[in-house]
């Protein structure tokens, strides 16, 4: 197991990267693919197109979802877009330029040349995905239509209406589904990963929990791919569905695998604002809303009339008049900063302060309520059965709110992780986002790895490896699986007084007021002082009703936040060493002018983290970034 981050970063200019590795990289032979197994750990975007992927080429694949079909993984919720450098509007984008966005989005804390593979491979999955019949917007004349995201001054993202995430999973789902009826993926559904199977140093399979009898399942493989999604409901309160969860990658990183950068998570600056302490989670409204809509808040402080009864010259678009080069498509730190700060002035809207009014007044007068209707109209209903007003007559209200993560499992150039033959994809990876991911950037990094990165690398490693055969009657695989039912019965056992909600509740509570929006040292030692109080607390008291060899919902929430509680302490850890603000990474002290202010002398790497058993402090390793195609420089977007 390594100890030393290795990046394996091809040699050569940044552009021929790829192409060079592609060719470097060992091959499998058709007839020599079929011997091979490979497990894939989640069937979103990433997981189901890595899993069709692979099940075309010949591998034999086995799929294991939580859900009881995988149309229902949290891709399925991304709204507005995914980017691609295809230069349709003939605006300028550029391969080029779609890498030097995100990496300068990211604000200097990405590796160069995954971003520079992502942007390259950008235009294929257009294809692709046009290719599997997914119904991307037109133009009159026939062309694919494009939009404006932010973080951009070119429209480069494509979409459909606001249901693209749905759209694009329901095309890798039937792209999987035909390696399901074809015998080459093994679909195995309502099962969630508690633990990781290590032999010899490599991983050769998991070990799972069926949710509908509470069997504790084995099973092996050549190669582990984990394509598990992000962690954000590690706040309580986010836009990520409720199953959304940290479980199997952080099995992962107890096994081995180092966790990279946890602090960096994206707080999205439009998502319906917080309505009751009952709330379990919050909506998302999309970032492409903010091509049409403009973000204001009164000028006035405590000003409580109703918006339309605020005249134009006492309304404040703040975003318009902060930054006017690119207006209200400001990235997504800086805009929810920016609209925290209005709230703090005491010029936040609803009847908590919590708001910002997001108004498509100008856009219905320019282009027509039909034309709106046709760019957003699913989203604008959305709203209006959510909050009970109509957003063609009255303004939304938005606030930010937990969202995305950019942190995760630490991985090289090929997406695979410190422990030899377990890959990392999507979310669930750290890679290409830095400190701050743009928006309709997930949906891409997704299908790029799983379609078409993937599939090199796990070639190279399978081809380069020998493997001696491994069945689920191997030791390893028996302690995996008395560990895991180790845990169900002590979690089984504490018949405590408290539920599990309430201890996720309070934690996404001590998460957003102290390793939120913004971070400072006293909050974070604060944290760190009351996140252990409460996992004492946690494995003393909670209550968890019915029967482990059943169907237990409240035994899979159970487990979740105890990871949870884990990450958490580690992300306050994280952040609390990171001594500088960058992308969503905001810590007060180092600021200007309200605005990040980073340390390259000093924290321009990459900080993973190694696990080194209960109750010890993780270490804490570094891989230096090096910026040699775009230049360190302070992010302005004004």
């Amino acid at each position: 197991m390594a100890n030393k981050l290795d990046s394996k970063i091809p040699s050569g200019p940044i552009e021929s990267k790829w192409t060079k590795a592609k060719f470097d990289y060992k091959l499998v032979n058709p007839a020599n693919k079929r011997k091979h197994s490979i497990i894939v750990v989640g069937t979103g975007l990433a997981g189901a197109s890595a899993a069709a992927s692979l099940g075309e080429l010949g591998y034999k694949v086995k799929a294991f979802c939580v859900h009881e079909s995988p149309r229902r993984a949290h891709s399925v919720a991304a709204q507005g877009g995914i980017n691609a450098a295809k230069n349709y509007q003939n605006d300028g984008d550029s391969v080029y330029r779609l890498f030097y966005d995100t990496v300068k989005g990211g604000d200097f804390r990405a590796r160069e040349a995954n971003v520079y593979r992502l942007a390259e491979v950008s235009a294929n999955i257009i294809d692709q995905m046009v290719a599997q019949g997914v119904p991307f917007a037109r133009e009159y004349g026939g062309t694919l239509a494009n939009r404006s995201f932010g973080g951009a001054q070119v429209s480069r993202t494509f979409y459909a209406r606001g249901q693209t995430g749905q759209q694009l999973l329901l095309g890798a789902y039937s792209e999987m589904m035909r390696q399901v009826d074809a015998g080459t993926v093994e679909l195995r559904t309502r099962r969630e990963m508690l633990d990781l199977v290590i032999v010899d140093g490599r991983a050769r399979g998991i070990v799972v929990r069926n949710l509908l009898t509470g069997e504790i399942e084995s099973y092996e493989a050549d190669a582990v791919v984990l394509a598990s999604g992000g962690y954000s409901n590690v706040f309580f309160l986010s836009t990520n569905a409720m199953a959304c969860a940290v479980t199997a990658a952080w099995k992962a990183h107890k096994r081995g695998a180092f966790f990279a950068n946890p602090c960096y998570t994206q707080i999205h600056p439009t998502c319906i604002p917080v309505h009751g302490e009952n709330q379990s989670k919050l909506t998302l409204m999309s970032e492409s809303l903010r091509n049409d809509g403009r973000v204001w808040v009164p000028k006035a402080v405590g000003d409580k009339r109703h918006p339309n009864d605020i005249p134009e010259n006492e309304r404040d678009y703040y975003l318009e008049r902060v930054y006017p080069s690119f207006g209200n498509l400001a990235p997504r730190d800086v805009a929810s900063r920016q609209a925290k700060y209005r709230c703090d002035e005491g010029r936040g809207v609803n009847d908590t302060g919590k708001a910002v009014y997001l108004d498509f007044a100008d856009a219905i007068k320019r282009l027509g309520e039909d034309k709106i209707s046709e760019r957003y109209g699913n989203l604008f209903e959305m709203y209006e059965k959510i909050t009970g007003q109509n957003p063609y007559k009255q303004p939304m209200m938005i606030y930010p709110a937990p969202h995305y993560t950019m942190g995760g499992l630490w991985v090289d150039y090929n997406l695979e992780s410190t422990i030899p033959g377990l890959f990392v994809a999507g979310e669930a990876n750290f890679s290409d986002h830095g400190a701050n991911r743009l928006g309709a950037s997930a949906l891409m990094q997704g299908l790029a790895d799983g379609y078409f990165v993937l599939p090199y690398t796990l070639g190279n490693y399978l081809g380069g490896t020998k493997l001696e055969k491994v069945s689920t009657t191997h030791d390893a695989f028996k302690f995996a699986e008395d560990s895991v039912k180790k845990e169900i019965n002590k979690l089984m056992s504490i018949k405590g007084s408290r539920t599990v909600d309430s201890f996720h509740k309070e934690l996404g509570h001590i998460m957003w007021e102290y390793c939120g929006m913004g971070r400072n040292e006293a909050g974070l030692k604060k944290a760190l002082e009351e996140i252990p109080k409460l996992r004492e607390e946690f494995w003393q008291n909670v209550r968890i009703p019915g029967d482990a060899n059943y169907i237990n919902a409240e035994l899979e929430k159970a487990g979740r936040v105890a990871d949870f509680m884990e990450l958490g302490e580690l992300m306050c850890r994280d952040a609390l060493e990171r001594q500088e603000s960058c992308g969503g990474h905001f810590r007060e002290e180092y600021q200007v002018d309200g605005e990040a202010k980073r340390d390259d002398a000093n924290f321009c790497h990459v900080a993973a983290w190694e696990y080194t058993g209960e109750n010890k402090p993780e270490v804490r390793h570094k891989e230096e970034l090096t910026f040699e195609n775009v230049h360190l420089a302070t992010r302005s977007y004004k």
